[in-house]
Parts: structure tokens; sequence; C-alpha cells
């Protein structure tokens, strides 16, 4: 049975998400034009989110499943955008571009994994 208040947080977060990850990522993009950087700042940016909220609602916080869906699932998950790096990655490869590739992956996993981690790490000192 679908229950619509679950589908309308999602859908509702997804929204809001999508239209940030396009504001965000056109603004670090500025940066430069040939490194996507844009995706990196989504990625770095939600995936510390995503850390944040996820440890304080397990650990710290009551929050009604709605809530969580609607910033965990929809909101961060419109947000952060795995699917663009990877075409970003591949694009930058097929162009000789080895070394953009390379560092695009690299900055990737491991700068969202590092802000994983602070989210976690500063949600703990709650």
């Amino acid at each position: 049975m679908l229950d619509f208040s679950k589908i309308l947080a999602v859908g509702t977060g997804g929204f809001i998400g999508a239209i940030g990850r396009f504001w965000l990522s056109g603004l670090a993009q500025r940066l430069g034009d040939r490194f996507p950087y844009g995706t990196l700042s989504v990625n770095i940016l939600g995936s510390f989110i995503l850390g944040l909220l996820a440890t304080l609602f397990i650990e710290k916080m009551i929050v009604s499943q709605e809530m969580r869906l609607f910033l965990l699932v929809g909101l961060l998950g419109a947000f952060t955008t795995y699917s663009t790096f990877s075409l970003e990655t591949l694009n930058l490869a097929r162009d000789g571009e080895w070394m953009f590739a390379g560092l695009n992956i690299l900055a990737n996993v491991m700068g969202t994994l590092i802000a994983v981690w602070a989210g976690v790490s500063i949600a703990k000192l709650w």
C-alpha cells in the first residue's frame, strides 16, 4: 500500500534538492571549465550534511519518518550527484584528460568520505 505522506516527503525533498544542486553546482563551476568543481562541491557538501543529519537522527534527535525521508532520501538524494560524477569522469577519460579523471575520482571519493566522517563526528559532539 502506498503511503502518500512518505511519497510527498521524498518528492518535495527531491524537488528542493535538485534545485539546490543546480544552483550550487553552477555557482561552483565558475571556478573553472575543465574540472567538474560543481559536482565535487555538491557531493562533498551533501555527504557532510548526510553524515551529520543521519547521526543526529539516530543518536540525538527524534524526528518523524516523513522528515527523515524528506531530508535524507529526497533532498540529499537529489542534491548529491554521483551519477553525474560518473559521467563527467568517463567524459574526462574519453577526452584524454586522464589526470583530471583521476583527480575527480580521488577528490570525490576521498572528499565525500571525509565529509561524512566530519558530519558524524560533529553530530556526536552535540
